[in-house]
């Protein structure tokens, strides 16, 4: 590891307990290994959430831009009811 930089890392007693256990249980070969997965582990989180994040405001964007008229709240609840009454009436079909 030629790139490499070394660092000093203070961490609560139970974190390197855990991470010294599975070193021990062979699952990592060093601390080191076992800390540099956590970060990549902590990398591809970071990744994923930013791209949930971003999926969540197009949503929202696309919502803002919708051109079709916006619902009162009566009209909201009429929709969901006659929904919930479509969904019912398939279940009853589908149970006889």
């Amino acid at each position: 590891m030629n790139n490499a930089e070394k660092v000093s890392v203070t961490m609560a007693r139970e974190q390197m307990q855990a991470i010294r256990e599975r070193v021990e249980a062979g699952e990592f070969a060093t601390v080191s290994e076992a800390m540099r997965d956590a970060v990549r582990v902590w990398q591809r989180q970071r990744i994923e959430d930013a791209e949930r994040l971003e999926a969540i405001r197009a949503r929202v964007r696309r919502s803002i831009e919708d051109p079709r008229p916006s619902l009162s709240e009566d009209e909201a609840d009429a929709a969901l009811e006659a929904a919930i009454a479509g969904i019912d009436k398939d279940l009853d079909r589908a149970a006889s």
